[in-house]
């Protein structure tokens, strides 16, 4: 039963991501105002707050241009169950986060019904598909970003668009001591730990885990130091992870819920491109990057993307200050090579330190989530 006062909001998160910075967006929100009640799509994170999660975004998270189709079917049902709620709930606003052929689209759908748009976190367009942003300035009456340069692009193209920082400067911290946390995932203090993070989307997994594994076998020969240890995402299952180590001759530690005590007791880690690499400079712990997807996808995106770098840190940093392997590159051999390189170099690893120092200083102050929120409330309320 809705009570007096009580404003329905619609907030759309596709990918992991979202649905993490959508969670403290929720909770900062509701700080300010309590009387706000949110439904859509979203995972975890989201239903922890209370959030009426009507679609699980787990069924329509994708990386690759080619492997969308996969998920149409998801995508569509998706797409019509919140179409059909703005007609049948209609929501005082919609908040749609990233995930942008989706939203985009539905932000049509709201503009037709009068329902005003909130985006929380900039589609990349300014790396592929620049002409999007049209569409944004057309349908699009606040953006909301997270990374520093976003803001001159939009605002040079007529998008009302204001900077928050990142939210992972608040929600990246370690809850053990280093020691504490070789305690308890049965690592040797003595030994150096590298992490393998093969992406949070299931096709992310397949295709990285293998080449991580292999690479993983390749070290421990030449380098005996050596012990890995593998964080969790949200929705991977542990049991396929066990399975696919299983088929390698390496000891590999696997442990959920624990990313940011992972990577505060890595010396470096090997990563999947996305979010875990700016997790990673907040953390100051040095990477790899890899990125696997089709041969067709990625025939599509070199025709499309308009940037030298893929990975976050190198984008933020304007140079590439951590080794980026995508596609053929990203081979066993090669990871061998580069992860050696910087063990063997004391002096590389400090340069990188030293250069995710100054990414983490572009990311902004503490408190982004709260003050999106603030914006959001002015936009429910004022309507500016």
């Amino acid at each position: 039963m809705k009570h007096t006062g009580e404003k329905k909001i619609l907030i759309v998160a596709g990918e992991t991501s979202g649905d993490l910075h959508g969670a403290h967006l929720v909770k900062a929100a509701l700080s300010l105002d309590p009387k706000l009640r949110f439904y859509g799509l979203g995972g975890e994170h989201l239903r922890s707050t209370g959030t009426e999660v009507i679609f699980d975004s787990s069924e329509v998270a994708v990386v690759g241009i080619v492997e969308v189709f996969s998920k149409l079917r998801s995508i569509f049902r998706a797409f019509r169950l919140l179409k059909r709620s703005l007609h049948w709930d209609t929501p005082a606003l919609a908040i749609l986060i990233d995930f942008p052929d989706f939203n985009l689209r539905l932000a049509k759908e709201a503009n037709k019904r009068g329902i005003p748009v909130f985006y929380y976190i900039s589609p990349q367009v300014w790396a592929w598909r620049a002409g999007r942003v049209k569409k944004i300035a057309k349908l699009i009456p606040k953006l909301v970003v997270i990374l520093p340069f976003e803001v001159s692009f939009y605002r040079q193209r007529g998008v009302d668009c204001e900077f928050v920082g990142h939210p992972l400067i608040d929600i990246v911290k370690p809850h053990l001591s280093k020691e504490e946390a070789l305690e308890i995932f049965r690592l040797d203090k003595d030994k150096r730990t590298i992490g393998l993070l093969p992406g949070s989307r299931r096709e992310e997994v397949q295709k990285l885990l293998p080449v991580l594994l292999k690479s993983a076998h390749l070290l421990s020969r030449d380098f005996p130091n050596l012990q890995f240890i593998i964080p969790l995402a949200p929705a991977i299952n542990r049991f396929e992870i066990e399975e696919y180590i299983g088929r390698f001759n390496v000891d590999i530690r696997v442990v959920e819920h624990y990313i940011y005590d992972v990577l505060n007791i890595c010396d470096l880690i090997i990563t999947a491109s996305g979010t875990a690499t700016l997790e990673a400079a907040i953390m100051n712990t040095p990477m790899i990057i890899v990125y696997k997807v089709s041969f067709l996808s990625y025939l599509v995106g070199r025709l499309l993307v308009k940037v030298k770098n893929i990975g976050l840190v190198n984008l933020i940093a304007e140079k590439r200050i951590v080794p980026e392997l995508i596609q053929g590159e990203a081979s066993p051999v090669n990871i061998f090579n580069e992860t050696s390189k910087m063990l063997k170099n004391p002096r590389l690893l400090f340069t990188i330190k030293g250069e995710l120092e100054k990414v983490k200083q572009k990311l902004g102050n503490p408190g982004a989530s709260q003050r999106a929120a603030q914006i959001l409330y002015r936009f429910i309320h004022q309507g500016t």
